[in-house]
């Protein structure tokens, strides 16, 4: 008989998956970042920097105030134990995970042999993958060649930038770390250690590897979710779990209200999934966490809709152009429109608002998550803006 998990049960579980709940009194060193991220196996980039770039913050989420440069030190340099590729989005990634993608790498260049780009430009490519041998690793606009032109202020790439980004995708360049936010570009083999260059893995046990370490991060989840996580297809996905499910890593439940109609549906539960009778987490969320990322499983966890909406014209936006859900205990219970203004040293806080039964101590513990976070990016003052519902009750507690 399918073992039944309540969608409270569930939702603790899945944010213990997440590396909620950990409490200890010890400063964040290399190892607790370390540790976490190969616990979440990706962090997703994003260049919008308004409160602070996204990696950063799941670390910040989960372990509370550590020293953004021991991330750093894990992207690049004799430490690096993190690289980027396409995973979810663009992602850092475990080395390890890098060979589990080579068949998505294969993907990209099979689709580019059609492409009229790639076929008109190959004395280019040929040209890069000589310049990064002869000169190692270079950043796009380091790189001298005629090519080397933006054609607009913003995606507007050169064709060089262009060349080494489809080099990428095919995985005949890596990323070794970054420069000011900039792509380091690099061959393989100045990257990866021999034995890693060296291994190849089937489609189907790259998949199979790959839901293994989604369910895992989950805790709980569907199969759409587990492919959701490393952007794979569903009947692969789906024959993956199967695998996973024989093997008995894979437990099939059911939780009520995540099928159609709110009726219960089919999920699966990691054997090695922490069942949490009760969760105490209080912080932020980025908007690219992988708590909220997937947008139908933040509702189904947490009766939360949520959209960001950096593109949606000021007029139109309803919570703020950056708005980072807040989850106090096991629930998210609003979310702040945040503002890093770091010429005026000061944490703004455009927007506040409270979900719909929240608490009645929300304002008071966010202004305590608050503090803390103008702390770790060394802002002295934070500023409430009158909009939201929760504004006023926030300003109250800061000036306590």
């Amino acid at each position: 008989m399918v073992q039944t998990i309540s969608p409270a049960l569930a939702r603790r579980i899945a944010l213990a998956a997440q590396g909620f709940g950990r409490t200890s009194t010890v400063t964040p060193g290399i190892r607790q970042v370390d540790a976490l991220v190969h616990r979440l196996e990706l962090l997703q980039i994003d260049s919008v920097n308004v409160f602070e770039r996204s990696h950063y913050l799941p670390a910040f989420s989960r372990l509370g105030s550590y020293d953004k440069a021991l991330l750093d030190r894990l992207t690049v340099g004799r430490q690096a134990r993190l690289t980027e590729y396409w995973a979810h989005e663009a992602s850092f990634v475990p080395v390890d995970t890098w060979p589990l993608l080579g068949w998505r790498m294969r993907d990209f260049r099979d689709r580019s042999a059609t492409e009229a780009w790639a076929q008109g430009n190959r004395p280019l490519l040929d040209w890069l993958l000589a310049e990064l041998a002869a000169n190692g690793p270079l950043r796009a606009s380091a790189i001298e060649h005629d090519a080397n032109r933006r054609t607009g202020p913003w995606w507007g790439w050169s064709d060089v930038k262009t060349g080494l980004e489809t080099l990428f995708r095919w995985g005949d360049v890596a990323i070794k770390g970054r420069e000011r936010f900039e792509r380091v570009y690099a061959l393989p083999g100045q990257v990866f250690p021999p034995e890693l260059l060296g291994r190849t893995v089937s489609r189907d046990d790259a998949h199979r590897e790959l839901v293994r370490r989604s369910a895992r991060a989950h805790g709980i989840g569907t199969a759409k979710d587990f492919a959701d996580y490393f952007r794979l297809r569903g009947p692969e996905t789906l024959a993956a779990v199967r695998d996973l499910e024989d093997s008995g890593e894979l437990i099939p439940v059911a939780v009520p209200g995540w099928g159609a109609g709110g009726q219960a549906g089919t999920a699966w539960l990691h054997r090695d999934a922490r069942l949490p009778r009760r969760m105490d987490a209080a912080t932020l969320l980025s908007p690219f966490d992988p708590v909220v990322w997937e947008r139908a499983r933040a509702l189904r966890l947490f009766g939360f809709h949520y959209r960001i909406e950096i593109y949606t014209p000021e007029p139109q936006r309803v919570f703020g152009y950056y708005s980072l859900p807040v989850l106090l205990g096991d629930t998210i219970v609003g979310r702040v429109d945040l503002k890093n203004d770091r010429q005026a040293q000061v944490l703004r806080v455009r927007a506040a608002w409270a979900e719909a039964g929240a608490p009645a101590d929300t304002a008071g513990r966010l202004a305590a998550v608050l503090r803390q976070a103008a702390a770790w990016q060394g802002l002295p003052e934070i500023e409430v803006e009158p909009r939201g519902n929760l504004a006023a009750a926030l300003a109250a507690e800061l000036r306590n």
